[in-house]
């Protein structure tokens, strides 16, 4: 595994800041009309005006700069000629390069005016970007109690159950895919799981750089690949939504390198200090 030393951070925090401001871009030009395509060229030419290339642009041949995936997709959606429609559930994934670090993240919206949002549409989207967040938070608290990586994924497993005991539909961990750890590679060790498991991998330590990307979906966990190879969709046509951050562990805590404030707001709520390296702007 790859572990940062202060000053890789912040190359990564530079990465991270670039993506966070080509998805708040994206997301305010999400409405019923516009396609994928659309979102696309929005995201681009932020990351070109900053400077940065875009990670997924020719990944193993993948055509786009962002994955943009539409009610029973889930992940790795090509951003192309759908037109977004009132009530659609969007996830859009994003990565950028500065320096040679990365830094990735996504998040799942719905489209078009809440009247026209199914209830269980938004519980799937809130649910997901909880569960993000309190694995997040695990990641936070057990780099302090000295624990292994996998108190994510029994934080995200158990945000989701918790959901579902308070009220709420059941909700499916998507299976097969997982976050991961990044810095000069989009992609490295070691998987971060969004499921509970008897394996609990790594032990947390400062210089670790992972993301968190829980998956979740409204029916089953399984899924499918489509025949572009790429977009990966629900076996049973369920809808599915996807939220992503980059954090970073440190000496003092963890930052979230693709939120603009570092995570401080929501990191704070669950009673986790934030532990930037520098100025959170």
């Amino acid at each position: 595994m790859e572990y940062k030393r202060p000053e890789q951070v912040l190359l990564m925090r530079r990465a991270g800041l670039v993506v966070a401001e080509a998805l708040a871009a994206v997301r305010a030009a999400v409405r019923p009309g516009v396609t994928t395509g659309d979102l696309d060229d929005v995201a681009a030419q932020v990351i070109r005006d900053a400077g940065a290339v875009p990670s997924f642009l020719g990944y193993h041949g993948y055509p786009r700069t962002l994955c943009t995936s539409v009610g029973a997709e889930v992940v790795h959606g090509i951003p192309g000629d759908r037109v977004l429609v009132a009530g659609d559930v969007l996830s859009v994934d994003c990565g950028a390069v500065v320096d040679g670090w990365h830094g990735d993240a996504a998040f799942s919206v719905l489209v078009g005016d809440p009247e026209h949002h199914d209830p269980a549409d938004v519980a799937l989207v809130e649910t997901t970007r909880a569960s993000m967040w309190e694995g997040i938070a695990a990641l936070a608290r057990g780099l302090a109690q000295g624990q292994r990586l996998g108190v994510v994924g029994d934080a995200v497993e158990g945000c989701a159950e918790e959901a579902a005991a308070a009220g709420g539909a059941p909700l499916a961990v998507v299976d097969g895919y997982v976050g991961h750890g990044i810095g000069t590679a989009m992609h490295q060790p070691p998987e971060v799981l969004n499921h509970r498991s008897r394996s609990r991998g790594p032990k947390l330590r400062p210089g670790l750089c992972v993301a968190v990307e829980p998956m979740l979906s409204r029916g089953t966990a399984d899924t499918d690949v489509l025949e572009d190879g790429w977009t990966v969709v629900t076996t049973d046509g369920s809808r599915a939504a996807h939220w992503e951050h980059t954090v970073a562990l440190g000496e003092r805590g963890a930052w979230v390198l693709t939120a603009e404030d570092g995570g401080a707001a929501e990191l704070g709520a669950r009673g986790v200090q934030v532990a930037p390296l520098a100025p959170l702007a």
